[in-house]
């Protein structure tokens, strides 16, 4: 990295959907990007695809452990951290009385404790260069319950709930903290095909040009949370 200038991200559940997008999105704007993710050969073919500026780290955030050594990695690597996005998320859809304790624990350990895990991790290299972000993405789910969803609803509004809190926490110390919340998203989440839906749901190249919309704010403000929203869903 010449004269360790280049920005530095670090984009959790980057091997597909959403994070891939965003990813993609950082490394046209110039940045180097860490991306991560459990599954090692979605990870490395999506590291093919987006090119040198991208650095595959097989993390699985629920370890506190591996997330701290996966940001180590990144800044031995790329000499500084510029933004986190906390992207990666599961989803389960039952309704509580049919929901293992698995599934709920994998909910909540992903969705939120990864959250904290990478972030408490990235704190400190993001206060070294100041003016730097955290961006989560959360969802609509996080403001708006439905039946099926009490886990997921649980773990996003938490995460909301986290995010509002941290942006309080260390906006004085140059960094700014933003949630991005989406509504129906064109990819294979909840184990969708990427297909379903893609005349109308917002596609995730579009949170990717969100997020790049975000940085570009002046250092003086601060959008906290971004709602997103399909323009034309189906009528009911």
């Amino acid at each position: 990295m010449p004269g360790g200038q280049e920005k530095v991200a670090i984009v959790t559940g980057a091997s597909r959907g959403i994070g891939r997008a965003i990813a993609e999105a950082l490394i046209g704007a110039g940045y180097r990007v860490t991306i991560t993710g459990r599954n090692e050969t979605d990870l490395r073919a999506t590291a093919d695809a987006l090119g040198d500026a991208a650095l595959p780290i097989q993390c699985d955030i629920r370890d506190s452990q591996a997330c701290e050594e996966m940001v180590a990695q990144t800044v031995a690597e790329f000499g500084r951290l510029d933004l986190l996005v906390n992207n990666a998320g599961v989803a389960v859809y039952k309704p509580v009385a049919e929901l293992s304790d698995d599934e709920w624990l994998s909910m909540l350990e992903t969705n939120l404790n990864g959250v904290f895990y990478c972030t408490r991790a990235a704190i400190p290299h993001l206060r070294e260069v100041g003016d730097s972000w955290i961006i989560n993405i959360g969802s609509l789910a996080g403001k708006n319950t439905f039946p099926k969803g009490a886990a997921y609803n649980a773990s996003k509004f938490g995460l909301v709930g986290f995010t509002e809190a941290l942006m309080q926490e260390v906006r004085h110390d140059g960094i700014r903290v933003s949630s991005i919340m989406p509504g129906s998203v064109a990819t294979g989440f909840s184990g969708r095909s990427p297909d379903e839906g893609a005349d109308w749901k917002i596609d995730p190249a579009d949170i990717g040009q969100i997020v790049l919309d975000l940085l570009a704010t002046p250092e003086r403000t601060l959008p906290s949370r971004v709602e997103v929203r399909p323009t034309k869903p189906p009528r009911r």
